[in-house]
This record gives structure tokens, C-alpha cells and sequence, in this order.
């Protein structure tokens, strides 16, 4: 639908001219085709609400069966886990994170509150010795067999880090149109799959991330 006269004058103004520079840049000040880019980005970045919510929860969930194999059910209790876990002076630190939810009831809850970077933070190297060496083909099954599981594992983590840096620039709506959409989902789908194959070929049948990329206007 194209937009109307008032429109391409108000909306730029409404959306801030810093904000809506970059969009214009983008298609040679024409302001039209600028606020249609602007429109797209802001469909496909809520369509990716899909995969990076289907993403989380299942990295999180083979993440705690891991976690819960070599520390136990009460795992966010346990010392010796809290102290395996980083606590720098500044900025997050997942150790904190942890004891700040300790005053939920249950381990259920304090898993649907921890951020998503304490995931990430778990897939450190740090971890290997107590966790993933023995535990990482069980909670990521359909990894790459032929790969060692320190591979894997760092794998992993560099995935859920520019994961989470898609997830943050959509979340404080930032344009994301200059990115490799597919690449960006591909890499979703991959971890996903590393975790149930079925779980990921249902993703894709529900996702609207492909089907817009298409439409870039």
C-alpha cells in the first residue's frame, strides 16, 4: 500500500531524523522508498520473534539437562556451580544474575528469568570439564558428530553470541536490514536442529523470516 502525502511529510519526523537517516541513505534520500525499507525492516524484525523465541527456549531447556546431570535438580543452589560461574566487577556477570533469582521457589522459575547471555556464558570453555566433555552430545544430539566437542561448543557459543546481537538490535529497534537475513536465520535453525531435527523443520513451516526477505523492497 502505498503512503499517502501526509504521511511520507509526518512520518520521518515522528520516527526521529537520526533514526530515519539511516533509511534514507540507504535509498538516495528518496524519503518513500526510505519509509517502505522502514516499514519492511520493522515486519521482519518481528517476524523474527519466531525463531529466536523457539531458539531460546530450546537452548535453554538442553542447556539446564546438562547443568541438571552434573550438579543436580537443585542446580542454582548448588556452590559448587555458583562459584564455577564468572563474576567480573563490572558489566554481567552470570554469577550474579543467579543469586539475584534465588528468591523464586523454583529452579523453573529462576530458568524463565535468567537473560539470555547466562545461557551463552554457560558455553564457555570454562565449563568443559565439568559439564560439557561429558554431557554435550546428550543435550545437542544432532551436533555435527564428525566435529570434537570443544568445536562444538565454541560453536555454539559464537552462534548465541551474534544470536543475542541480532535479538538486542531488535529489541531496541534498530535496522537490520543490512544484515544477511538468511544467514542470520540459518544459524538460528541450526542450533535448534543440533537439538530436535523435528523441532527444526517445524520452524520452518511456522517462520515468515524467508518469505519477507524475499519482499525487500
Amino acid at each position: 500500500m502505498p503512503f499517502t502525502h501526509a504521511q511520507i511529510h509526518s512520518l520521518p519526523r515522528v520516527l526521529s531524523a537520526p533514526r530515519f537517516a539511516t533509511y534514507l541513505a540507504e535509498k538516495d534520500g528518496d524519503k518513500e522508498a526510505a519509509l517502505e525499507l522502514y516499514l519492511w525492516n520493522l515486519k521482519l524484525s518481528a517476524a523474527f520473534f519466531v525463531p529466536l523465541q523457539i531458539c531460546e527456549v530450546s537452548i535453554r531447556n538442553s542447556v539446564v539437562s546438562a547443568i541438571e546431570l552434573t550438579y543436580g535438580a537443585n542446580w542454582p543452589w548448588e556452590k559448587g556451580f555458583e562459584i564455577s560461574l564468572r563474576n567480573p566487577p563490572h558489566g554481567y556477570s552470570p554469577r550474579r544474575n543467579l543469586i539475584e533469582l534465588r528468591k523464586l521457589p523454583t529452579s523453573g522459575k529462576i530458568v524463565a528469568e535468567l537473560k539470555f547471555v547466562f545461557w551463552e556464558k554457560v558455553m564457555t570453555r570454562g565449563h568443559d570439564g565439568a559439564i560439557w566433555n561429558a554431557h554435550f552430545r546428550s543435550a545437542f544430539p544432532h551436533a555435527d558428530p564428525r566435529k570434537t566437542i570443544q568445536e562444538l561448543r565454541a560453536e555454539c557459543h559464537d552462534s548465541l553470541f551474534k544470536i543475542r546481537d541480532l535479538r538486542n538490535r531488535i529489541a531496541h529497534h534498530e535496522p537490520i536490514f543490512r544484515r544477511s537475513i538468511q544467514q542470520e536465520y540459518d544459524r538460528i535453525h541450526k542450533l535448534v536442529a543440533w537439538v530436535d531435527v523435528t523441532a527444526a523443520t517445524w520452524l520452518d513451516t511456522v517462520q515468515s523470516v524467508l518469505s519477507l526477505n524475499a519482499q525487500r523492497p
